[in-house]
């Protein structure tokens, strides 16, 4: 077998492959022989069909795949032994080739070539690198989501009057008509009417006391909710538009766990949490933690962008790339028309990042892989205020996501990530800014 490259332009080359008999003539015996093992044919007993028969019926079909592994076996070991820098897979010409026995056969492939250029970072780039300042706000905040976390509601004694956020439960009168809508141990949160007049008839009402209100008005006409509070039905709603009594009978007020012992144990497990000032200080350390790795998380878009513009804009084989696109969203041109800017940028980056993980020796092992499941899988228990999961939970959550390939790559490029802004953090000169969190977050608007 003979291959050849063949340079059209900096990023267009033509692949030539000659298979010659003697490249495919055992192999295509052994699988004509091969194939008589299995095929059945009336008349013969399994196994025992002529060979000649089987090569008059079959034997194109074999050639042709017997071909076929020889070529892309020899493509990929040319393309790998000769480090070929393609992009996508090579694209066959449209020409017919003949396939036939004792023949020697041509295949040409045009291959995509990824520009040359040089990615390089050192002390003369600038990058912003951003740290979020954690106010007292903020440490405040998140020490009240823990304090809810440990609340309870508890109902008020007679002579307490109603606050914000409290609940109301009583019976309900309807005003003026004939025939009154009243219901008992009605529910609700004055606090999400959508009038704020209606909502703050109830300020400062207490056990027993009456209130006049319109629920139409205060929850905007809405069938459902008044629907539910008046139980009545949705298509029965629009004729009871008026006024009504609510009679309160229980006010209920969820009030925020205590700064004690037990929260510090449950928020932060160990037992070195022994004060309220240290624990406010652990919490400020999260929160700067988890803002340091949203900061490192720009600072890669960043270095994207101040590497795109020093590369500038690379020559791509244009035409190939689209019609491996093509392949790939099954002849949606549309599709390709919409997204290849935008892929050509992706790839762009993807050729520069490349250059920067040779360059600093960036290597993912399967600890890293698996301690980055496991980071990730925590900040998805977080985000429904599970900061505690027990080791063995936690185990068997990554062991389900190593599973499967796609989160495994997902997982890497994650890691590579990582451990490449923090060669590039030391690499370039760093233009340290702090920013408050807000200013933060609008950077990704």
């Amino acid at each position: 077998m003979n291959i050849s490259l063949q340079n059209i332009d900096k990023v267009n080359a033509e692949l030539s492959v000659t298979i010659e008999p003697a490249d495919y003539t055992d192999k295509y015996a052994k699988a004509v022989k091969d194939a008589v093992k299995k095929i059945s044919m009336p008349g013969f007993r399994p196994g025992k069909v002529p060979a000649g028969l089987v090569k008059k019926q079959y034997g194109q079909s074999i050639l042709v795949e017997e071909i076929n592994k020889i070529l892309q076996e020899g493509v990929f070991n040319y393309i790998r032994d000769n480090k070929v820098n393609m992009l996508g897979e090579p694209l066959p010409a449209e020409e017919s080739i003949n396939i036939a026995e004792g023949e020697t056969m041509t295949f040409k492939f045009g291959i995509a070539l990824a520009p040359e250029f040089k990615a390089d970072v050192n002390k003369r780039d600038k990058i912003a690198y951003y740290n979020v300042e954690v106010s007292d706000e903020m440490v405040e905040n998140q020490v009240k989501m823990y304090r809810q976390r440990g609340g309870s509601y508890q109902k008020l004694e007679e002579g307490q009057a109603y606050e914000d956020n409290d609940m109301v439960k009583g019976i309900i009168t309807e005003l003026g008509v004939e025939n009154p809508v009243t219901a008992s141990d009605v529910v609700l949160l004055p606090k999400y009417f959508k009038n704020d007049e209606q909502k703050a008839l109830f300020n400062g009402a207490k056990i027993n006391d009456v209130v006049k209100f319109n629920p139409s008005v205060a929850y905007d006409n809405s069938e459902a909710e008044l629907s539910s509070l008046l139980k009545v039905a949705k298509e029965d709603v629009a004729n009871h538009k008026g006024e009504f009594n609510l009679q309160i009978t229980e006010i209920t007020r969820f009030v925020e766990g205590p700064l004690n012992q037990e929260l510090f144990d449950a928020i932060f497990p160990g037992g070195e949490v022994k004060s309220e000032e240290d624990f406010r200080a652990r919490t400020k350390a999260a929160i700067a933690e988890q803002f340091a790795k949203d900061s490192d998380y720009k600072f890669i878009l960043d270095v994207k962008k101040h590497m795109m513009d020093k590369v500038g804009k690379l020559e791509f084989p244009d035409e190939k790339l689209k019609k491996i696109m093509l392949i790939n969203t099954k002849n949606d041109e549309k599709k390709v028309e919409e997204n290849y800017a935008a892929s050509i940028e992706q790839l762009t980056w993807h050729l520069i990042k490349e250059q920067l993980v040779a360059k600093f020796e960036v290597k993912v092992d399967d600890n890293d892989i698996k301690e980055m499941a496991k980071e990730v899988t925590k900040m998805q228990f977080a985000q429904y205020g599970m900061l505690n999961i027990p080791d063995e939970y936690l185990e068997g959550s990554v062991k389900e996501m190593l599973k499967k390939r796609e989160t495994v790559d997902n997982l890497i490029d994650r890691c590579v990530e990582v451990k490449l802004g923090a060669a590039i953090k030391e690499a370039v000169k760093l233009d340290e800014k702090t920013v408050t969190a807000e200013e933060f977050n609008k950077m990704f608007e």
